[in-house]
């Protein structure tokens, strides 16, 4: 029971910068209360002592304001962050090393018996406001945005955001490299293609790049085939980018969304 205690503690500190000491801790941070009346519920419940369990439960969410359904499954050094509005359902399971932040729900979509809520295996993170329904799986080490919603399986290690929630794919490195490269010779500003934002025009900006690449490496092709048949078409030089004009959009971006 101690050691368990101890890594409860000790998994604050590893995950809140404003936890300064094991007393606080106990005393001031009802994330931790809420998971160790959870345990004490939890135990009622597989004793088949239903009442007694719910009784026990809704004390904690009037006393924590975080609602946790004595017949969820939760595993070791779970965090709860701020968690007032925090609603797990009846059939969720947390694994190790999760994270929840306030206003998030792991709810349901059905009224049928059996599974409804999802999993979460180790490490997720769920961002405040964000709402789990369903009985899927939320992968290891997944993370889920600020009041996104989220309704079907996310892969290890991805993250979902938005409404309804959607997977933001990494960029391969080579691709982001080329991109990149491109862009710099174009004159664009790196930060416009960046890799992690999940941004419709940053996105559309990297598809165009990209096509310029492959036009620009089938225009060298056609004009070394070209050089080949003695033919001097492409011995003249592409007009010169200036920088100042990049510099101008850059100073005048209504101007350039104009």
């Amino acid at each position: 029971m101690f050691e368990r205690l101890r890594e409860d503690i000790q998994s604050v500190f590893h995950r809140d910068p404003a936890a300064r000491n094991a007393f606080e801790v106990l005393t001031c941070y009802p994330g931790m209360h809420a998971v160790w009346m959870h345990r004490l519920a939890h135990k009622l419940w597989t004793g088949n002592w239903k009442l007694l369990a719910r009784m026990v439960s809704n004390f904690s969410r009037w006393m924590t304001g975080i609602e946790i359904h004595p017949g969820a499954k939760i595993g070791r050094r779970f965090f709860i962050d701020h968690g007032m509005g925090i609603v797990i359902g009846e059939t969720a399971e947390i694994g190790n090393d999760v994270t929840l932040y306030q206003g998030v729900t792991l709810g349901g979509t059905s009224w049928n018996a059996g599974k409804r809520h999802p999993t979460l295996e180790d490490g997720v993170v769920v961002g405040a406001g964000a709402k789990v329904l369903g009985p899927f799986t939320v992968g290891a080490g997944a993370k889920i945005g600020s009041n996104a919603v989220v309704t079907k399986a996310v892969p290890a290690g991805a993250t979902a955001v938005g409404i309804p929630g959607r997977i933001i794919v990494k960029t391969d490195d080579e691709v982001e490299a080329k991109r990149k490269a491109m862009a710099e010779k174009l004159g664009f500003d790196a930060y416009g293609v960046g890799q992690d934002m999940p941004d419709p025009i940053a996105r559309a900006i990297g598809q165009l790049l990209d096509h310029l690449q492959a036009v620009d490496v089938r225009l060298e092709g056609m004009c070394g085939a070209l050089n080949k048949l003695g033919s001097d078409y492409c011995a003249g030089e592409l007009p010169e980018l200036r920088d100042e004009v990049f510099e101008c959009v850059k100073d005048r971006p209504e101007q350039a969304q104009a």
